[in-house]
């Protein structure tokens, strides 16, 4: 897992995801639910190693990547394939939730 900001977001996620899918976690510290969701995709991505790399995005920190990718609330988890956003979901998952929606994406 990485942390990106605005300057290396197009190279760490956008370029990356030509490769392989890239899912990025859109948080931001003062959040409760996105503290709490961190975890939970940590644990959820170990069952997707070597087929999905997971990013961390503070908002706080990406505010130009936010504004670009219409991150409007958060927790904001969007899913990158080839340069593009393929999917994405808002607010807490369980781990359970989170392991079905990537096999459906991927």
């Amino acid at each position: 897992m990485a942390d990106v900001n605005d300057d290396n977001f197009k190279e760490e996620v956008t370029e990356k995801s030509e490769e392989m899918p890239v899912l990025v976690d859109f948080w931001a510290p003062w959040c409760p639910p996105c503290l709490m969701l961190a975890p939970v995709l940590e644990e959820a991505v170990e069952e997707f190693k070597n087929k999905l790399l997971l990013i961390k995005a503070n908002t706080n920190e990406c505010r130009i990547t936010s504004n670009e990718y219409k991150v409007s609330a958060i927790p904001n988890v969007k899913l990158f394939k080839n340069g593009k956003v393929i999917s994405e979901f808002l607010g807490f998952k369980t781990k359970e939730q989170i392991i079905k929606w990537l096999k459906e994406k991927l």
